[in-house]
């Protein structure tokens, strides 16, 4: 098992394009890491740089404390999974995952034995003659596996690999990669643009956005303590609805939304930082799973007039254009800015989890209560969270970070020290 490091990774392309900026990470030994972000943010451009198969502007690539940053693919001893699965057409599947080994000169009666070992564990012992053309997409997936597990590498690079395969392969998929990781504990540094994949399959998960580092942490740490509101939005699942608000000065601390007052509870106790924002916009999120339905006696809920109803058997999704929407900068006769919707989509709906039987109808107008006490407050000009109290001291929680501090309890192989 190995450690790689990455250390002020750069690469600008022809044209000043810079797909990747200055990222510094480390992985632990045997960690299963993901990449994840949107098109185009620069993950595959760091598997590739990680591989040797795309040159550095600058900075280095590190495994196992060995400087790889100019050796050849093939001196790095790892193993890559594309998307496309690039198996050989004319050979067999057994050729496929024994041509790494044929290459490499091992004795063929041991390759023979390794080829048999891992098709065994794959389920492909059946299919060791037949020809790719000749399989179906998730026995592809599985050969193009077997051929980088076959050889025993000291890192895994995967990039996009379930993207071809149908919705409920990609599940049964999922938990193969989960179980062939806790089997090997290979260090394995994984790309994708699917979050749900990044939160089943990561011990941690690095959000990029634009070539540049966002978040690392822990599922658990990005969904509930995101660093910015990037992240924020591209976490969860539907992703978080976003207004500007102006809090209140004094207690209680309020906010208008959809021409509605509503309390924060326990707003400057949870959100110390967020003193510095009374009276001046803020930008509030709130996760779908925040908003319900209003009982009939419900004195703070929005009515809104629901644009689409998706039921999807154990619930149903409400969207809804956002509430109280203006224009930044206009004041209401009250003196108040009113809200301002700003979805990274370019849309102006926010989405609901109601309960399956939610009686919900297109045009049919709903009241909804909003949960403040579970809302994210982020800076409206630069983005960054307002911490809830104490939350700056989870690992990683807060600003972006480069890699994992020393005291992380899977930093086990290398600290910062001894390197």
């Amino acid at each position: 098992m190995s450690v790689v490091r990455l250390d002020h990774l750069t690469k600008v392309f022809p044209g000043g394009t810079a797909a990747v900026d200055d990222l510094s990470l480390t992985t632990a030994d045997g960690e299963f890491l993901v990449l994840v972000g949107p098109s185009g943010c620069g993950k595959s451009t760091v598997l590739r740089m990680i591989a040797g198969l795309e040159e550095a502007t600058s900075g280095d690539v590190y495994i196992d404390r060995e400087r790889v940053t100019d050796w050849a693919p093939k001196e790095r001893d790892i193993a890559m999974v594309f998307q496309n699965y690039a198996l050989y057409p004319h050979m067999t599947v057994r050729q496929n995952m024994g041509f790494a080994l044929r290459l490499r000169h091992v004795e063929t009666a041991r390759a023979r034995r390794q080829v048999a070992e891992t098709a065994n564990l794959l389920g492909l012992r059946d299919l060791l003659d037949r020809k790719p053309k000749a399989l179906s997409g998730g026995q592809r997936q599985r050969v193009a596996m077997g051929r980088a597990m076959v050889r025993r590498p000291r890192v895994f690079l995967l990039d996009e690999p379930l993207s071809n395969l149908d919705a409920k392969l990609r599940v049964s998929m999922r938990a193969e990669l989960a179980r062939l990781h806790q089997r090997y504990r290979v260090t394995t540094v994984y790309v994708t643009h699917d979050q749900i994949e990044a939160m089943t399959l990561g011990d941690r998960i690095a959000v990029l956005d634009q070539g540049r580092l966002q978040q690392i942490g822990t599922p658990d740490q990005l969904y509930r303590a995101p660093a910015n509101r990037f992240v924020a939005g591209f976490m969860g699942s539907p992703s978080m609805n976003f207004a500007t608000v102006t809090p209140s000065r004094g207690e209680p601390v309020t906010v208008t939304l959809g021409g509605v007052e509503l309390e924060i509870p326990d707003a400057l106790r949870r959100w110390p930082g967020l003193r510095a924002h009374l009276g001046s916009p803020v930008v509030m999120g709130l996760r779908p799973a925040a908003i319900t339905l209003a009982g009939a006696a419900s004195g703070s809920a929005v009515e809104v007039v629901p644009l689409g109803v998706e039921a999807l058997g154990d619930e149903k999704h409400l969207l809804f254009e956002a509430p109280g929407e203006g224009t930044a900068g206009d004041r209401t006769d009250a003196g108040e800015l009113p809200v301002t919707v700003d979805d990274p989509q370019g849309g102006r709906l926010w989405t609901a989890k109601v309960a399956q039987d939610a009686d919900l109808a297109i045009g049919r107008p709903v009241r909804l209560a909003l949960d403040l006490g579970a809302a994210y407050f982020f800076d409206a000009g630069s983005g960054l969270a307002v911490p809830e109290a104490g939350a700056g001291d989870e690992p990683g929680a807060g600003p972006p970070s480069p890699g994992m501090g020393p005291d992380d309890p899977r930093a086990r192989a290398v600290t910062a020290a001894e390197w």
